[in-house]
């Protein structure tokens, strides 16, 4: 393109040399009288805003990845490039030991959370953070650090250091070709985090424990003069599902079934009921929570509603 533009000026010279001797003068916000120089102009312009004087794209040899998790209430997201093994010798060699590695390629690995968490019991503040690494042969220490912006590790400071994991590395069966970052071990309120590369894996705990925090959600939002009949609901499960106040979940069952008479709603307030020993009222709201979910087909609450009549007939 730049070939062709030097064509243009050297089949007019005179243009080029009033360029040279300031002759050529087009002020940014005043069109010129000259056709050649608005042409060229346009063309400049043309070819700046459709991007043909863009740098080449080819796919990059360690690509970027995202991943995430939900933990408890938190969100758990790591974003890494993924380097291959190619046939060479990683820990130890291309990653050597008792040296600070970004974990991975490029840019630092960096884990956010948005909300407070445990680190394998350690507790780190929401936030995002470098994931920096010291690899060893029988023990690696991973640092989360407020730096989660430079290339690489160069630059590492460790009076940034927010937490210092000590792990121990692990064999892995097979081999894992390009650095993986996953989650393992998943559960409502915990999960593993496992980077593997080539032949060893290395893995952390996170924990999220949101019971006080949902309790302290309950306790507003069923406080509300406009809680609806979902507020109470889902006041009322959880409270039943941890075996808290069975008197207090029945009461909000009970302004459920106020304003929705769904069969679901009849199948909660049955399973308190029968919870508290009340078994002539869970037998009534089985019943009705039965004929629903025999109706719907949902064969898990069929069963789970026959199971408060065989538990009640007993007592």
């Amino acid at each position: 393109m730049f070939v062709f533009l030097a064509a243009i000026f050297r089949s007019h010279p005179h243009n080029f040399e009033a360029m040279q001797t300031k002759q050529f003068n087009v002020s940014p916000f005043t069109p010129t009288s000259n056709p050649l120089t608005r042409n060229l102009l346009t063309l400049l312009i043309t070819l700046f805003a459709t991007g043909l004087f863009a740098q080449i794209r080819t796919p990059a040899p360690s690509p970027g990845a995202t991943v995430s998790q939900a933990v408890g209430l938190a969100k758990v997201t790591v974003e890494y490039s993924r380097p291959a093994v190619k046939g060479r010798k990683i820990f130890g060699d291309l990653v050597a030991y008792g040296k600070v590695w970004r974990t991975g390629a490029n840019k630092i690995t960096t884990i956010s959370f948005d909300q407070d968490v445990l680190l394998n019991g350690q507790k780190i503040k929401a936030g995002s953070y470098g994931w920096y690494t010291v690899p060893g042969e029988n023990l690696w220490t991973v640092a989360l650090n407020t730096d989660d912006k430079q290339w690489g590790a160069y630059a590492y400071d460790a009076a940034k250091d927010v937490i210092r994991l000590a792990l121990k590395p692990e064999k892995t069966a097979s081999q894992t070709e390009r650095l993986t970052i996953e989650f393992d071990n998943v559960t409502s309120t915990s999960a593993d985090v496992v980077l593997s590369w080539d032949k060893t894996a290395v893995r952390f705990r996170i924990d999220h424990e949101p019971h006080e925090q949902i309790l302290a959600a309950i306790k507003t939002e069923t406080a509300k003069s406009d809680a609806n009949a979902d507020t109470y609901f889902t006041a009322a499960e959880y409270y039943y599902d941890h075996n808290l106040d069975m008197k207090q979940a029945l009461a909000w069952a009970d302004k459920v079934l106020e304003t929705d008479k769904n069969w679901w709603s009849y199948y909660l307030r049955a399973s308190i009921e029968a919870k508290l020993g009340q078994c002539d009222k869970a037998v009534a709201d089985a019943t009705i929570a039965l004929e629903g979910a025999e109706k719907d087909k949902d064969d898990s609450y069929i069963k789970k509603s026959k199971q408060i009549l065989a538990d009640c007939k007993k007592k």
